[in-house]
């Protein structure tokens, strides 16, 4: 039953339209139209192709009007009205009133006695340049008592052409326009309290709906202030290009907010997916008919309009019952107000096919119900927040019984919890404690393991060192005998020559015996030998102190604070203590860059450089042995933050699997026995504490690089 009364009621929507579009002629007789004593009669005559003047219009067929208030839609067409008038009054001044303000051109011929006086008035006409302050256009008629006057009118115009047409006194007229103008103020008073109460809700509750809606109201309340002429009144008298084309901008934008509050107050996504995709390309069309407007298509963007706010309106209440029908209660007013704003559109179609008679109230009927419209949907956003609130108030009882369950299970449970706790906290206590004491055999293994680290690095370090201190001790020693034996035979000269200097022998004598003395021994070599011989103590010497100097900067015992120190002499004293490895065998290059001095551990640093440079000669030595061919690159360069060392070598090399686990703590490529698996773990953290990184780069059968980065200024990293 619900779904035939809907239908019954679109299709009257409809037929009122199809009705009021429509041009309304007197096929029986001539209807004569009175305005107290004043007589006049209205034909009409359609000129479609626009050619018709005043000089050949008299000789045309006219038809008469049924109705003063003709529409006729949107068309292309001229239509000429002829107006034939009598004054029975004692008043000779009158007005012609169209109260339709977007018609665009309108032509008022006064034919008297052979002279015909013309006005024009266009809706793109500035108020100031009218001789009325009115948007309607109103022609003067000077009509003296007991005579007859015939005048012609021509209408054309690019939107709907609806014509409600009045001749009456200029007192008159212009009182019905005041009063209108009266009707307009109080719908304009209910459109501004409806925006501004609600857009003070917006700003309280924050709530999308009253947004919509203070927008929606806005836009349709511009809407009828285009159609009725206020806003080219009152918003922009002067602006030809506002006056031509906001009235059908502006109704479009009414369509689309009208759509976006209905999707945000109906849900319709949620209740109605389909019905959301059609209102969306609903939306697409009224974008549609702007453009085709802008672009000059003035008759067919109205008509793509009109058609589809048509088809807007019943989609939308449509929605509303269907939405109903579902279960959403604030359904209700959404449909109760846009039927009172439909009710509105309709008396006003019925008006205008002259079912209804042409009054204040017909003639305001559209306003009467977007007034009724605004205010129900407003009582309709306050009824769905109370809606809101009780359900609110419901879910807050609901959750305070909630509450008072779950304290109850929880004030049970906490006994049973605490029993349980209880027990489980003696059998933790007891697994704490062994996991204490596995974790102190841990740190301690751990701990071992480090030392052990160290010491086999402490061993390669007294093996190196006492390699490289003995053989300049060796070269001292086997150079202390020769040259005791030589100071021996001196001590033998001396003696001899003071025996020599107490005789009596004659000073030649002397001289000869000297001689003979010095060619007995071979005095000559003797310097050389011993020379030679001290010499050779002297770079013993200097090279023990070189090895000693080497020592104590790579054993540097400073480490609780930062120091500044020479990476370069870093390495080189790391060299001097792997050089018994490297055994003459392996070719040492270094590249090094006058680095400035950086702030670090230098003992820990050492031991990197330790553990990458023997890595990289057992590396060497995989491949070439004892052979020659190894060979060992050390360079250094920096930037304005950090130093760099890359130490290079040409041994086995590294896939990537072994390289993504080289850091590892006991992992090692070394055979069983040969190392700890700790080196390059040791050496990551150092680095890793200096705040620095470390990269490497390798491939198998090409060697391995690892480039150091450490900043010049130790930085505190927060934890």
């Amino acid at each position: 039953m619900k779904i035939l009364q809907l239908r019954f009621l679109y299709g009257f929507v409809f037929f009122c339209q199809l009705v009021g579009s429509n041009v309304l002629y007197a096929q029986k007789k001539q209807e004569i139209k009175q305005s107290g004593g004043l007589v006049y009669s209205i034909k009409v005559l359609e000129d479609k192709d626009g050619r018709l003047t005043i000089n050949n219009i008299s000789n045309q067929k006219f038809q008469p009007l049924l109705t003063n208030a003709p529409n006729y839609g949107l068309t292309n067409s001229v239509y000429w009205f002829k107006i034939d008038m009598i004054n029975h009054t004692n008043e000779q001044d009158f007005l012609f009133k169209i109260q339709n303000a977007t018609i665009s051109n309108s032509i008022f011929y006064t034919v008297n006695h052979g002279l015909i006086n013309t006005q024009v008035i266009k809706n793109t006409t500035p108020l100031k340049q009218r001789e009325f302050n009115s948007q309607y256009p109103l022609f003067k008629v000077t009509l003296l008592p007991d005579s007859a006057l015939t005048c012609y009118l021509r209408i054309s115009s690019n939107n709907v052409m609806d014509l409600p047409m009045s001749l009456k006194s200029d007192v008159s007229i212009l009182d019905d326009i005041n009063l209108d103008q009266w009707f307009f103020g109080i719908y304009s008073g209910i459109i501004l309290i409806m925006f501004l109460y609600n857009i003070f809700i917006y700003l309280t509750v924050k709530d999308d709906q009253y947004l919509y809606y203070v927008f929606y109201i806005l836009v349709v309340g511009l809407t009828q202030a285009c159609l009725k002429g206020y806003a080219v009144k009152f918003l922009w008298p002067n602006n030809e290009w506002l006056i031509r084309q906001a009235p059908h901008i502006i109704t479009a934008c009414s369509g689309i907010f009208s759509i976006l509050f209905t999707f945000n107050f109906l849900h319709v996504r949620q209740y109605a997916h389909k019905v959301y995709i059609v209102l969306n390309t609903l939306i697409v069309i009224y974008f549609v008919s702007i453009a085709v407007y802008l672009s000059g298509g003035y008759i067919a963007g109205q008509k793509i309009l009109q058609a589809n706010t048509s088809l807007v309106s019943v989609v939308i209440l449509s929605c509303g019952f269907y939405t109903y029908k579902k279960g959403y209660k604030p359904a209700l007013f959404f449909n109760i107000s846009w039927s009172f704003f439909l009710g509105g559109v309709i008396i006003y179609i019925l008006k205008d096919a002259g079912v209804l008679p042409v009054n204040n109230f017909t003639s305001n009927a559209i306003l009467i119900g977007s007034g009724l419209e605004a205010t129900l949907l407003s009582f309709a956003l306050a009824d769905k927040i109370n809606i809101y609130k009780k359900e609110k108030e419901r879910s807050q009882e609901e959750t305070v019984r909630a509450l008072q369950e779950n304290e109850r299970i929880i004030r049970e449970q906490n006994v049973i919890l605490e029993t349980k706790v209880n027990e489980r906290t003696l059998e933790l206590k007891a697994a704490n404690e062994e996991l204490n004491e596995a974790l102190e055999d841990l740190k301690q293994a751990q701990t071992q393991l480090v030392e052990s680290e160290k010491m086999a690095s402490l061993g390669q370090l007294t093996a190196g060192i006492a390699h490289e201190i003995n053989n300049p001790i060796n070269f001292v020693t086997s150079n202390v005998n020769p040259l005791k034996r030589d100071v021996g035979q001196l001590l033998d000269v001396i003696t001899s020559l003071e025996e020599l200097s107490v005789s009596d022998l004659a000073v030649a004598d002397k001289q000869k015996r000297i001689d003979e003395l010095k060619e007995e021994m071979d005095f000559d070599y003797l310097k050389v030998e011993i020379s030679h011989l001290l010499n050779g103590i002297h770079e013993g010497a200097s090279r023990t102190a070189e090895i000693v100097k080497g020592l104590r900067i790579f054993s540097r015992v400073d480490e609780d604070d930062l120091k500044r120190a020479d990476i370069n002499a870093g390495l080189d004293s790391t060299l001097v203590i792997v050089n018994n490895l490297l055994n003459n065998k392996i070719k040492v290059t270094k590249n090094y860059a006058d680095l400035p001095l950086i702030e670090c551990y230098p003992g820990k640093l050492n031991q990197v450089f330790l553990n990458l440079l023997t890595n990289a000669i057992h590396a060497i030595k995989s491949v070439f042995g004892d052979n020659t061919g190894g060979e060992l690159t050390i360079s250094t360069y920096f930037d304005a933050d950090n130093v760099f060392v890359k130490i290079t070598d040409n041994g086995t090399g590294m896939d990537a699997d072994t390289q993504k686990k080289i850091f590892e703590p006991f992992f090692t490529t070394k055979e069983v026995g040969e190392g700890t698996g700790l080196g390059m773990s040791i050496a990551y953290n150092t680095i890793k504490k200096h705040n620095g990184q470390i990269f490497v780069e390798s491939a198998v059968g090409e060697g391995t690089t690892f480039i150091l980065e450490l900043p010049i200024v130790h930085k505190i990293q927060a934890t």
